[in-house]
């Protein structure tokens, strides 16, 4: 779980960092804010930083298997919009949604497991012993809120 964690975990990260500070080849807040526009979100700024701490933070959380069901949470949750957005895409990368699909049932996994046995959850009471209904919790919470964003964009 630890390697899995790393993966996808790191993985979002970097994805964050794009989107906040032009890590990586990002586009910052400025040029991420432009394409979240072109996508039809309102309030596009505030969507790539919304979108961009929920990717660095949940990342980094999947890491260190720190509230994990959250942290899932708030990877999927950014993943579901980009499906959405690419959707038209068809399945296969660079255009489909194979990529962001992967990551996001591999983040609902990590939920749904739990963080295994090297993880900061372990030290934090209420969350030390995985339960499955966290995971679901967790994994229902994020389409509720990619929903709720996804019905604002026009």
């Amino acid at each position: 779980m630890a390697l899995l964690r790393l993966a996808v975990g790191l993985t979002m990260a970097a994805h964050g960092t794009q989107k906040l500070f032009g890590w990586f080849g990002g586009g910052g807040i400025d040029g991420t804010g432009r394409f979240f526009a072109a996508s039809g979100y309102p309030a596009s700024k505030a969507m790539a930083v919304i979108a961009g701490l929920s990717e660095t933070l949940g990342g980094l959380g999947i890491v260190v298997g720190l509230l994990t069901p959250l942290a899932a949470a708030a990877v999927i949750g950014t993943l579901i919009n980009a499906i959405a957005v690419k959707w038209d895409g068809g399945f296969f990368a660079p255009k489909g949604v194979e990529y962001e699909l992967l990551l996001a049932l591999a983040a609902a996994s990590i939920a749904l497991t739990g963080p295994g046995r090297y993880a900061l959850d372990r030290f934090v009471p209420g969350v030390r012993d995985h339960r499955l209904g966290y995971g679901i919790v967790g994994i229902v919470l994020a389409v509720l809120a990619a929903g709720g964003v996804l019905l604002v964009r026009s």
